[in-house]
C-alpha cells in the first residue's frame, strides 16, 4: 500500500488523539481540519450518524482534494429513548461544554436505578475520496451510566461510561488510552474500516 495524505475531519482534540493512535501503523500522511483553516466546517445537519460522518467526510474530500475520514459518535442512553444520541455533542445547547452535557444527562437520569442506566456509545466512520468512492463501518460499545463522573483519562461522556468489559466498575476515563482504544466504539469501527481499505485504496 503506497503512503498516502489522509485528513481527519475534525478539530476537536480528543478525536484526533484518538484516531491518530488508532492509524499510527499504516501507510498514510495524516493532516486534520486544523490544518486547512480556510475551510469551515459544514452543518452537521443529518438526523443519523451516517448522515452527519457521510456530510463532513465528502465536504473535506472536496474541500482539500484528499482522502478524508470523518466519524460521527454519541451516546444512546435506553431510559432516555436514545437521546442524546446525534445530539451528544449538543445536548445542553449548540455551545455546550462536555460538562454541561454531563450535567443534563446525570439529572435526567437522577432517580433511575443503575440496572436500568444501559447505554452504548456508537459510532460511524465514512472514508471519502474526492472522486466519489467511499467506505462505512461502524462500532458499538455496551455499558452502564454512571451516578457520577470519575477519571480523567479521555473526553465527552467518557467519565459517566461504565463499560461492561470491567463488571462496569471502571469508567471510560479510568482507561488507559491503549485500553480505550482497543474497546472503545471508534477502536472497532476503525478495525471494521482497516479490513476494507487494502482493497479500497488498491481501487483507486
Amino acid at each position: 500500500m503506497r503512503r498516502r495524505t489522509l485528513v481527519l475531519a475534525t478539530r476537536n482534540e480528543g478525536k484526533i488523539r484518538e484516531l491518530k493512535a488508532l492509524l499510527a501503523d499504516l501507510p498514510l500522511k495524516i493532516l486534520t481540519a486544523r490544518d486547512f483553516p480556510e475551510v469551515d466546517s459544514p452543518e452537521e445537519v443529518g438526523k443519523t450518524f451516517f448522515d452527519n460522518a457521510f456530510i463532513k467526510a465528502r465536504h473535506w474530500a472536496l474541500a482539500t482534494k484528499h482522502l478524508a475520514l470523518a466519524d460521527d459518535s454519541g451516546l444512546e442512553v435506553d431510559a432516555l429513548d436514545g437521546a442524546p444520541g446525534v445530539q451528544s455533542a449538543r445536548y445542553a445547547g449548540p455551545q455546550a461544554s462536555d460538562e454541561e452535557n454531563l450535567r443534563r444527562l446525570l439529572e435526567e437520569l437522577r432517580d433511575v436505578p443503575l440496572e436500568e442506566r444501559t447505554a452504548r456509545f456508537r459510532c460511524v466512520i465514512i472514508l471519502y475520496h474526492p472522486a466519489g468512492r467511499w467506505l462505512k463501518a461502524e462500532g458499538v460499545w455496551e455499558g452502564l451510566i454512571a451516578y457520577e463522573p470519575r477519571g480523567h483519562q479521555g473526553f465527552g461522556y467518557d467519565p459517566i461510561f461504565l463499560p461492561m468489559e470491567f463488571d462496569f466498575r471502571k469508567t471510560a476515563a479510568e482507561l488507559s488510552p491503549e485500553v480505550k482504544n482497543r474497546l472503545s466504539h471508534r477502536g472497532r469501527a476503525l478495525v471494521a474500516l482497516r479490513e476494507l481499505l487494502p482493497d479500497f485504496l488498491d481501487g483507486l
